[in-house]
């Protein structure tokens, strides 16, 4: 293993922790491989019962990829590089997805984009008061990926095209509400957490959720699940055709929470949030996460040769002056016939 995945099996468990907290845990593709092998290895292990994902530090299990390196893959014009490690991680969140044993994954603090393909895909996902969860792609001009469509389009209602368009976060009560976590537990029973899992090994996912509920389960803070208040103003707007018509929609509905939404949908690239919303809806279609992985790897392709990708990213991560220059601009102006053409499937 690298230096920054540790792998350790013990007591029944196999507990791999993400060990790059400079970086709350942003994920290379060694960190991906190394997560891959140790999955790989305790497949058929006798002595792992349950495996958990944590990540170190304490600001979170994983901040996602590695953005610089994805910003210097495209303007090298090395997208196929990219191209292959994203095929990759999509491989590693595939096996949480369908792992034999219980996946249980601590999403403490933030866990954004490339963490959500970990944790969100696990058997057992817990957040605690202090999680931050989301898939914030279209801020980069990027479209959800690691099966992001998948939980998206999963979700109850329109949540998944208002998280994946406004590339809104959710704290712990949302995100139960919108499955992307099961239980909340404290921040500070977390070592509980880890010391009852040994007792729980050799049960099926469902028991040790039910278990962990009723042991260390804790009701997620007032105030961090406000998405069910608003679900009919949400179902409502983004029922709409397009960006363009949820817009619009969102104009013309008379509550706060809808004009934020339309401000955030605004500041975010049009192609990535209309390409996007194509996705989660053709994800929800077919409800299958492999199906959703294969049309993620298209969009990657599609978008990597898009200028708002890297424009994105500037504006956000590198020079961080928050001013992208999006082409173009107006989302009635997007070429859908071009969006349409990378989101066919079986």
């Amino acid at each position: 293993m690298g230096e920054h995945i540790l792998a350790e099996v013990g007591d029944g468990l196999g507990i791999i922790t993400l060990n790059r907290p400079e970086k709350i845990n942003a994920l290379t593709r060694e960190m991906v491989a190394d997560i891959g092998a140790a999955l790989e290895a305790w497949r058929d292990d006798a002595s792992v019962g349950i495996v958990v994902l944590r990540g170190a530090g304490t600001r979170g299990f994983c901040a996602g990829g590695d953005i610089k390196a994805f910003y210097e893959s495209i303007r090298g014009d090395r997208h196929q590089d990219f191209l292959d490690f994203l095929a990759e991680e999509f491989a590693v969140d595939s096996a949480v997805a369908t792992y034999p044993k219980p996946v249980v994954a601590l999403m403490d603090g933030l866990c954004m984009g490339g963490g959500v393909g970990l944790a969100g895909h696990a058997s057992v996902r817990i957040v605690t008061p202090r999680s931050t969860v989301g898939m914030p792609e279209t801020r980069i001009g990027y479209s959800p990926d690691v099966g992001g469509t998948h939980l998206l389009g999963q979700a109850p209602g329109r949540l998944g095209e208002h998280y994946g368009l406004t590339a809104g976060s959710m704290g712990a009560g949302d995100a139960i509400e919108a499955g992307f976590a099961d239980l909340c537990v404290a921040e500070d029973a977390l070592d509980d957490v880890l010391a009852t899992l040994p007792d729980l090994a050799g049960l099926a996912a469902p028991e040790v959720a039910a278990a962990l509920e009723v042991l260390h389960g804790t009701p997620a803070p007032r105030g961090t699940s406000t998405v069910a208040s608003e679900r009919p103003w949400i179902d409502a707007a983004y029922a709409a055709g397009t960006v363009a018509e949820i817009l619009a929609a969102l104009d013309a509905t008379p509550y706060p929470g809808a004009a934020a939404a339309a401000a955030a949908i605004r500041a975010n690239s049009p192609l990535a949030t209309e390409t996007a919303l194509r996705a989660i809806r053709a994800a929800r279609a077919e409800g299958t996460l492999p199906e959703a992985l294969a049309r993620e790897h298209r969009v990657a392709a599609f978008l990597m040769d898009h200028p708002d990708l890297p424009e994105g990213i500037r504006a956000q991560v590198i020079d961080k002056d928050r001013s992208p220059r999006w082409v173009p601009s107006d989302p009635a102006e997007l070429d859908l016939a071009s969006i349409a053409g990378v989101m066919p499937g079986p």
